[in-house]
């Protein structure tokens, strides 16, 4: 069972990798170099190019300059479009937080675009090393060739493209609200319910204590339910997802019907929950709350002075904290006979409110423009927040 928890998590880690999307479209235009050359050179691409004749290309000498061309270009557009990319991650990283850069690194247009570019490049590097010069004769792959100029073609057009996205995405405010409408979502898949559960605790129960010190990012759902159910005993985790964890710290309490709960029982448990040294920041909604408090604070530093950019990312902050106060999320996970088999802690809208809006206020209580902000929303709000506390 730890087996697959471990590889589940590599594949997790590797899908959310910035490499996954262009490794992936590198290897097709790997595989679809070869698939041409087989082309070019095979009775059936020979008669191709017998019957359309103006795709023919008898001179090797051209095709080497135009290939060369082409990967030329192509090398300098990716230079130019990586450059980009780190100047708008180093400004990200400076003025806003460094939290936002997986915002940014992780869009999947960005990384498609860069994929394309670097297998374009491969395509074209393959293809040069294919033309031959040989007593018999003259191997010059014409249709491999065509092809190479209508993708470079489309490369040009992914270039404007990539510029739009890349002036567009580098405003504060579209970064901001990027992160509020992620939040947003990630908020409305896990506080769906209209009303507060009640959290219920037994008595007694067991420490479970953690294996490795790290964020307590997640655990396995079905199986950790599986494992109550069949041991009879419910699982309860005493801090929410985000939380920093000590290891040989009790991370939850295990409440059986046995007096000693075995050792082995309590690893497997352990091993069902996912703490992590980096922790995955759009796997649940308080990353994102926590994103925009720290954009906030860091536009009111001194260094920054930039109480605009603050009062916008108060505005969503509020928002999402509007939406919360209405929304719940489950926190009895039930089995199929409905009984309760793990309980998680969730912060109350007390915590949130004390984790995420009180450092902003701490920080731009002096400035007029975050006060007044503040104040506003705070009577839209409708709930009693003492800022002098």
């Amino acid at each position: 069972m730890a087996i697959n928890v471990f590889i589940k998590r590599q594949f997790r880690k590797i899908h959310r990798s910035i490499a996954f999307i262009p490794t992936l479209v590198v290897v097709l235009f790997i595989l679809l170099s070869i698939l041409m050359i087989y082309l070019d050179y095979s009775e059936w691409g020979k008669n191709i190019k017998t019957i359309v004749t103006w795709i023919r290309l008898k001179d090797p000498s051209t095709a080497r300059t135009v290939i060369s061309v082409i990967a030329a270009g192509l090398i300098s557009i990716t230079v130019f479009s990586f450059s980009m990319v780190m100047v708008v991650l180093n400004q990200a990283a400076s003025q806003l937080s460094n939290r936002v850069l997986d915002k940014l690194v992780g869009n999947r247009l960005h990384q498609f675009i860069i994929g394309y570019y670097i297998g374009n490049i491969i395509f074209a590097l393959l293809l040069l090393t294919s033309i031959r010069d040989v007593d018999s004769g003259v191997y010059v792959p014409a249709l491999s060739t065509y092809l190479l100029i209508l993708l470079s073609m489309v490369a040009l057009l992914l270039f404007v493209l990539f510029i739009h996205f890349i002036t567009h995405r580098i405003k504060y405010a579209t970064i901001i609200r990027g992160i509020s409408r992620q939040t947003q979502k990630l908020m409305e898949e896990a506080c769906y319910l209209s009303y507060k559960p009640a959290d219920d605790h037994l008595s007694q129960g067991q420490p479970l204590l953690s294996n490795k010190s790290g964020v307590f990012e997640a655990f396995e759902i079905e199986k950790l339910v599986k494992m109550a159910q069949e041991n009879d005993c419910v699982i309860s985790f005493r801090y929410p997802p985000g939380d920093y964890v000590l290891k040989d710290a009790p991370i939850g309490d295990v409440y059986c019907n046995r007096q000693l709960i075995p050792k082995e029982l309590m690893d497997e448990i352990v091993n069902l929950i996912f703490i992590v040294d980096e922790p995955t920041e759009d796997i649940y909604y308080y990353s994102g709350l926590k994103q925009l408090s720290e954009i906030a604070i860091r536009a009111l530093s001194p260094g920054i002075n930039d109480p605009g950019t603050a009062a916008v990312s108060l505005q969503e902050l509020f928002s999402l904290l509007n939406f919360r106060r209405l929304h719940f999320p489950e926190i009895n996970i039930r089995d199929a006979g409905g009984t309760i088999r793990v309980t998680t802690r969730e912060l109350s809208f007390d915590e949130l409110i004390e984790r995420y809006l009180m450092p902003i206020w701490d920080y731009g209580k002096d400035d007029r423009t975050i006060r007044r902000q503040m104040h506003d929303l705070i009577r839209q709000l409708g709930y009693d927040i003492n800022l002098d506390g």
